[in-house]
């Protein structure tokens, strides 16, 4: 039961706009509250007479602030697909490291601009060296995740979600 109750519901304001994803747990918490309505279920009961959400509605519109996104490992791999940047290869997150496009040893700091996803392989050939001075050309310069690239991510997230696709405007 625990592991059903980490799976992963998308949020929608009350406009429809999509908002988040939260876990089970949380987005049961909200429809049993009454905050929230629940659009989309699994079919799957987990109490009598409650279903497994998997896309729910809040009942009142949120004003949702542009925030800044958090520089995680976890946002930058998902801003860069989980593709090492400098083979192309897609990865499992567990097999990615992150890499600092100028090396810490030369001043590099840890900013959106500045960190990308590597395999080990890639990470350790590429060592304290630029990309240019490695050979090892980037596919794409790293950017800092938008508002704009936020919503991005989500819907890259909701492509393997069939009931999330009429909510995340594709």
């Amino acid at each position: 039961m625990g592991r059903i109750l980490e799976a992963a519901v998308l949020v929608l304001n009350a406009s429809y706009e999509p908002i988040h994803i939260c876990g089970a747990r949380r987005a049961l918490s909200l429809v049993v509250k009454d905050t929230a309505h629940v659009e989309h279920h699994t079919g799957r009961e987990v109490y009598a007479g409650i279903m497994l959400p998997s896309v729910i509605r809040l009942k009142r519109y949120r004003k949702v602030p542009n925030r800044v996104q958090v520089l995680t490992r976890k946002n930058v791999l998902m801003r860069d697909n989980n593709t090492c940047q400098y083979c192309g290869v897609v990865f499992v997150p567990s097999e990615l490291t992150l890499d600092h496009v100028m090396p810490r040893s030369r001043g590099g700091i840890s900013t959106w601009e500045n960190l990308v996803a590597a395999c080990g392989p890639c990470n350790r050939e590429k060592a304290d060296r630029t990309p240019e001075e490695a050979c090892m050309p980037l596919l794409r310069r790293p950017r800092p995740v938008t508002l704009h690239t936020a919503r991005g991510i989500l819907r890259q997230h909701g492509h393997s979600m069939e009931a999330w696709r009429p909510y995340l405007f594709f």
